[in-house]
């Protein structure tokens, strides 16, 4: 914990909205002056897009079929512990980046001078001096092993946690739209990490200081048909407090704010 080096992290599954909040968190910063270190959390994967690819034929041929980026084996918990400690104590640390696309790839490749491609990583840099904290965006930004404590060193944990069959719905439009995969595909991914995501993924959602879970309110009884992603006005979203009185909530205030919001326990 720290409160000269705050680090504040955004942890929610494929396809939860992290990524949304992330944009309004940095509107936020503008608006504030603020200058944050943002830290993607794919770049604590420890294969790159080939690599990954290799892993998961061998983890089958060897009866392993839950091999995925949820879990420990694909990941730097250790050392996404150590950056948020080491941030939290000093403001400095250790970044690079995970290459999503042509784009980026030619964005660092002119930063840095090098020649890769996408699905590759950055080398690792030095976080540059002056940041006014660190904020993480991810799947694992609480995660929490026997070998790793990645949660102690968050002084404010959100998780964005909508309804398991609407993240699936998004998940599958997403990857359809953005990245090209086919429904088949997806599905099969969704299958496969679904052991890593009961180990490793909700547990962090007990860790948070706050949770957004966006319930709709229309029918996604089976969301691999699903043509349409339930709109905001077809939706609820239940805000959880861990502990309200330590964040000194003013529930009264948010009623009065939040248009048509109640009290639901």
């Amino acid at each position: 914990m720290s409160i000269k080096h705050p680090v504040v992290a955004v942890t929610g599954s494929s396809g939860a909205g992290t990524t949304t909040v992330k944009r309004a968190f940095e509107s936020i910063f503008r608006r504030e002056g603020l200058t944050p270190c943002i830290i993607e959390g794919d770049s604590f994967h420890s294969l790159n897009r080939v690599e990954f690819r290799e892993a998961v034929k061998q983890a089958e041929a060897a009866g392993n079929r839950s091999f995925s980026h949820f879990g420990p084996e694909a990941n730097h918990f250790d050392k996404l512990a150590e950056l948020f400690k080491t941030y939290g104590e000093t403001g400095r640390g250790k970044k690079r980046y995970y290459i999503h696309n042509d784009e980026e790839a030619d964005f660092h490749n002119k930063r840095l001078g090098t020649n890769l491609k996408p699905g590759e990583f950055t080398p690792w840099e030095d976080i540059e001096p002056g940041t006014d904290l660190l904020f993480y965006e991810g799947l694992h930004g609480l995660v929490k092993t026997d070998d790793v404590n990645v949660a102690q060193y968050v002084d404010l944990g959100i998780g964005v946690v909508p309804i398991v069959n609407l993240e699936w719905i998004q998940k599958i439009h997403r990857d359809c739209a953005e990245r090209g995969y086919s429904s088949e595909a997806i599905v099969d991914t969704i299958l496969r990490r679904m052991p890593d995501y009961v180990n490793y993924i909700t547990p962090q959602f007990s860790l948070t200081d706050v949770n957004f879970q966006r319930v709709p309110t229309v029918d996604t009884s089976n969301p691999f048909i699903a043509r349409d992603i339930p709109t905001p006005d077809e939706s609820f979203v239940v805000i959880r407090f861990k502990d309200p009185k330590k964040a000194k909530v003013d529930f009264p205030f948010l009623l009065s704010m939040i248009p048509n919001s109640f009290m639901s326990r």
